[in-house]
């Protein structure tokens, strides 16, 4: 009983799997883009699907959902930022997983440091989405928005509809 309180391997944790939860922080290499602002990574010996924090893309690949204006450019953007192997540093904020399961993160690319979030919002890819208490690189974020929308680039200058999305 003892050795399982310590998480030892083999040992059922919280979330039914057995060894220690990997922590949302940490350096691990890309696996697979899922879309704009999701990504299979490596981490801790095993592939955990991180949602980057702080932004949003349009859907591309969401069940029942059609593909939205600009969601294939995001993803392909996200794909050339970080293609499989890439090394990434995942950086986390207060909340570690989101209500699926993912990982949430700040997402740098190695070993150059690229903010990839940050890249996003101010390509026009991604919107900034913030849900408290993540909201370590919201005024950042917030700002690159504002920048991508005055200048229309990316789903600002591209979609119609993304005049009524919030900047």
């Amino acid at each position: 009983m003892v050795a399982c309180l310590l998480l030892l391997p083999g040992c059922p944790t919280p979330s039914g799997g057995t060894g220690p939860e990997p922590a949302a922080g940490g350096s691990g290499r890309v696996k697979k883009v899922v879309d704009g602002d999701t990504l299979d990574v490596a981490l801790s010996g095993r592939t955990e699907r991180v949602r980057l924090l702080g932004i949003d893309t349009p859907e591309s690949v969401k069940p029942e959902t059609p593909v939205q204006c600009f969601g294939v450019e995001a993803s392909s953007r996200l794909r050339a930022l970080l293609p499989d192997g890439t090394a990434v540093r995942l950086v986390p904020d207060r909340e570690e997983r989101d209500r699926f399961g993912r990982l949430l993160a700040y997402v740098y690319r190695q070993p150059d440091g690229l903010f990839v979030n940050l890249d996003l919002v101010r390509g026009g890819y991604a919107q900034v989405l913030t849900f408290p208490p993540n909201v370590a690189h919201a005024p950042e974020l917030e700002r690159a928005g504002r920048t991508a929308r005055q200048s229309r680039r990316g789903l600002w200058g591209a979609c119609p509809a993304a005049s009524s999305l919030r900047p």
